[in-house]
């Protein structure tokens, strides 16, 4: 026999069958109480919440304040070093971050504790030009009306003084944009200086490097001789300027016509600038001659002149014409024959600029 336990089909209540306490339709179970927050009926607390709200969005009035300064008081021009410039980066994420963070969590702690929370429910009815518009308007006045925001000073004045201040960091930095780089992404430090070839110069000392020194299979991170003296624009130069330095058997290079001269005894080298969004390609497989960005894994065949195999790249990485000096050492005979880097709106007339 069976039991109620085990949900044995002799009972008859453990089994439903159609049609048997169908009920036709969902109740409408209506809307929860309200319940009163504490800010609902204690003035005190109402007024507590309220200077919350202001000091957050005061905090975010000092994370304005603190990206400007830091924006405009470290001057870059007359000390560009890494230590200076990663302590503005850190000023200037925890400026905007304040700025930010105080903005949101001031609005949310602002509705959460002090506009009203009551839920309302309406049928929806047909619309109607003239009537939606002024539905609208009324809308719009209630909410007003319910923010408190005329009747709460303290929180209206913080509010807009830090949403005032928010943009600024935005326009600042649109000072950045300019002056225009005209033909600059057009050229590097590897065209010929006063009729002199560059150097090719181990990253980051700067030691010339000899062709006896490359080994088949090796790679080296080069920058062009003299890039270590400059004064100002170091780092934009060496962004443009920086090349990997590999050595193939000859006989697996395949040569377009044209560039029969732009390596030396299976030497090799590329620009080290991914041309998908510039990230470095720094990683180079020896048994395959594959070249890899670590960014999006745009994969570039060494062998190929560096086409791309495979990922979002959509150029071959350009290469940088090479020979030998009457010391051994290796040359650059010329600059990039084409723009390094991802694309951007002037590059096919700069190419043709280099080319002329």
């Amino acid at each position: 026999m069976g039991n109620h336990s085990d949900g044995s089909p002799n009972h008859s209540g453990t089994v439903a069958t159609a049609g048997q306490n169908v009920v036709e339709k969902f109740q409408d179970p209506g809307l929860p109480p309200h319940r009163l927050r504490l800010a609902d009926t204690d003035p005190r607390a109402a007024k507590r919440a309220e200077r919350q709200v202001a000091i957050l969005f005061g905090i975010s009035v000092i994370g304005t304040v603190i990206f400007l300064v830091s924006y405009f008081a470290i001057d870059l021009h007359t000390d560009g070093s890494i230590a200076t410039i990663r302590n503005q980066n850190l000023l200037l994420g925890l400026g905007t971050a304040f700025a930010m963070l105080g903005i949101g969590t001031g609005i949310v702690h602002w509705a959460k504790a002090l506009m009203p929370d009551h839920e309302v429910s309406e049928e929806r009815h047909a619309i109607r030009t003239e009537e939606d518009r002024q539905a609208a308007v009324r809308i719009v006045e209630d909410i007003v009306e319910e923010t408190g925001i005329k009747r709460r000073p303290l929180i209206r004045n913080t509010l807009l003084g830090a949403v005032a201040l928010a943009p600024l960091p935005a326009l600042a930095v649109f000072g950045d944009l300019g002056p225009r780089p005209d033909n600059t992404l057009a050229h590097t430090m590897w065209a010929p200086q006063d009729g002199k070839l560059k150097r090719l110069t181990r990253d980051p000392d700067g030691t010339p490097i000899k062709a006896s020194d490359v080994t088949i299979g090796s790679a080296f991170h080069v920058i062009p001789e003299g890039l270590n003296e400059l004064q100002e624009g170091k780092l934009n130069a060496k962004a443009k300027a920086v090349v990997l330095l590999m050595r193939l058997n000859p006989d697996d290079l395949t040569i377009s016509k044209g560039r029969e001269t732009w390596s030396y005894n299976g030497i090799v080298a590329y620009s080290k600038i991914c041309t998908h969004v510039g990230c470095p390609v720094a990683l180079y497989e020896q048994q395959t001659h594959h070249l890899l960005c670590p960014c999006h894994q745009s994969t570039f065949d060494l062998t190929k002149e560096c086409k791309v195999i495979f990922g979002p790249a959509s150029r071959p990485l350009p290469q940088l014409p090479i020979a030998v000096d009457a010391e051994g050492y290796l040359v650059a005979t010329s600059d990039f024959k084409e723009p390094v880097g991802p694309s951007y709106w002037e590059r096919d007339e700069h190419e043709r600029l280099i080319n002329s």
